[in-house]
């Protein structure tokens, strides 16, 4: 499999991303371009993605977002708002001449896809949403409901030291790393390149925009668009995991405010089923996107 690495121009830095796939795919496939979460979070934990181009030669487009992973990373604490990461996926796009493609957001991710598609943009074909949310405030409650099906002593800890403001103590973060193994990702060990993309996350990204997964004090503390998912106007695709942080109460919402969106649960993962169930995952977003290209060409 080809892969390509460069970087694009963007706000007077540089925005890096990796083509996995030839760029132009054989038989007119056209390219996903994927949107990871965080914020603060490098893109590797999502190459499980690769599998498209390997097994079905399409292109599959990764970048990290600003401020994290192999792109530029200023410390400018203004840049750390919604508007800067919807922007940039203009910028990538410009860069590589993605006038046609796919799109898919990941978790915060998704956020972005969102806000980028009410935008109304041109050249997009299909949109594939996992593990979305439309509402912050939506999600912070269902999460801290997860937070307390921990154990009590697990909760304690995390209460506590929140509370005391020394959640860099390593007590908390192993009793954080408790919610993640049951909610974000239950395979065990982890996956190389889901170690990767923590080990190189940006902290002060993350909790200038989001805080804590169950206590929000970000900027996006109040983020909802929960209210516009109709004008959504393309093929959408919206999966998350039976044990997933984004549960039905926080998905389905979205997928039922999104004319005609289908969405697929997948019965053995959390958060990431691109990397619990890779190949199950695989199959289901490229017949989506298939569908997609082929009720195009119908309609040329």
């Amino acid at each position: 499999m080809t892969v390509t690495e460069g970087t694009v121009p963007f706000r007077g830095f540089r925005t890096w991303y990796r083509i996995a796939g030839e760029f132009q795919a054989p038989g007119g496939k056209l390219p996903l371009l994927v949107i990871n979460g965080g914020p603060g979070c490098p893109h590797d934990y999502m190459e499980d993605l690769d599998a498209l181009a390997e097994a079905g030669g399409r292109p599959v487009i990764y970048y990290d977002q600003l401020g994290c992973g192999r792109s530029s990373q200023p410390d400018d604490t203004d840049l750390w708002v919604m508007g800067t990461f919807v922007d940039e996926v203009d910028a990538v796009r410009e860069g590589l001449g993605l006038s046609r493609l796919h799109l898919l957001g990941h978790s915060w991710g998704s956020q972005i896809a969102l806000e980028y598609v009410l935008g109304r943009p041109s050249g997009l074909a299909g949109l594939v949403l996992s593990g979305p949310l439309a509402s912050a405030p939506v999600y912070e409650a269902e999460a801290r409901r997860l937070k307390e099906s921990l154990a009590p002593e697990v909760q304690e800890v995390i209460d506590r030291h929140e509370a005391e403001g020394t959640t860099g103590a390593e007590a908390y973060q192993e009793a954080v790393m408790v919610f993640y193994r049951r909610f974000l990702c239950r395979l065990d060990p982890w996956p190389d390149h889901l170690v990767r993309s923590l080990e190189n996350w940006r902290p002060d990204v993350y909790e200038a925009m989001w805080g804590a997964e169950w206590h929000l004090t970000g900027n996006l503390k109040n983020w909802d668009v929960s209210a516009r998912l109709g004008e959504l106007d393309l093929p959408v695709l919206v999966t998350s995991g039976r044990y997933d942080a984004t549960t039905p109460a926080v998905v389905r919402p979205l997928a039922e405010g999104i004319p005609g969106a289908e969405w697929v649960l997948f019965e053995q993962s959390a958060h990431l089923p691109s990397a619990e169930e890779p190949e199950q995952f695989r199959r289901t977003v490229e017949s989506f996107l298939e569908g997609v290209e082929a009720g195009i060409s119908a309609a040329a």
